[in-house]
């Protein structure tokens, strides 16, 4: 039985949704570290996946156009909560990742931060990504992958089950998933829990 799919990350993000924010606050320095690698520009339009509580929102330039989206419904009523705060003109949709309604070639950046580890199936959300984004548009992702150059170890292949039904899948290797688009690899950046997390920019 397959434990990743929308229904139960609707389910147990709904769940988690009260105190994301608690956890998901660690890694504000790789967020903004991230978002900052994707330089946006004035009045260009940024598309983030798997937006969460909204915690990107405030490393985002306010003269940009903001549309976010997380497949759990609560999830994007925290992040419109928070942006009344913050103010970024932002429209936020509840939407799958994996199946995006937008028009090809219409956003400039795209966020993807902490999604291509929980989403079912991350190729097909990165396939999305490269049809939905601008020819030499860039993408950031911040998440956790196998280390560059090694094979799923046996410990993360007996943990996985687990991490997965929990928080999220720890045996992705991010080069085979990138391989089968034409994204190119312009920086990786080690990131939290030496390494174990990695800051990632592409480009169209």
């Amino acid at each position: 039985m397959k434990i990743n799919t929308n229904r139960w990350n609707k389910i147990r993000y709904t769940l988690y949704a009260p105190g994301y924010d608690i956890l998901g606050k660690i890694f504000f320095s790789s967020r903004k570290k991230s978002i900052y690698n994707l330089n946006i520009q004035p009045g260009e339009k940024v598309l983030i996946i798997g937006v969460g509580t909204g915690l990107d929102l405030e490393f985002t330039p306010k003269n940009c156009l903001v549309v976010a989206t997380d497949i759990t419904p609560s999830m994007i009523e925290r992040t419109i909560k928070r942006n009344k705060v913050i103010g970024l003109s932002l429209e936020a949709l509840v939407m799958d990742g994996q199946n995006l309604a937008f028009s090809n070639e219409s956003f400039d950046k795209v966020i993807l931060h902490l999604i291509l580890a929980v989403i079912p199936d991350p190729v097909a959300c990165l396939k999305e990504v490269e049809r939905v984004i601008k020819p030499g548009g860039k993408i950031s992702v911040f998440d956790k992958f196998v280390p560059k150059n090694q094979r799923v170890s046996l410990i993360r292949k007996i943990l996985n089950p687990i991490t997965s039904a929990l928080f999220s899948d720890i045996t992705r290797n991010f080069e085979s998933m990138a391989s089968q688009t034409s994204l190119k690899i312009e920086k990786d950046i080690a990131a939290d829990f030496k390494g174990k997390f990695r800051i990632l920019l592409l480009s169209k």
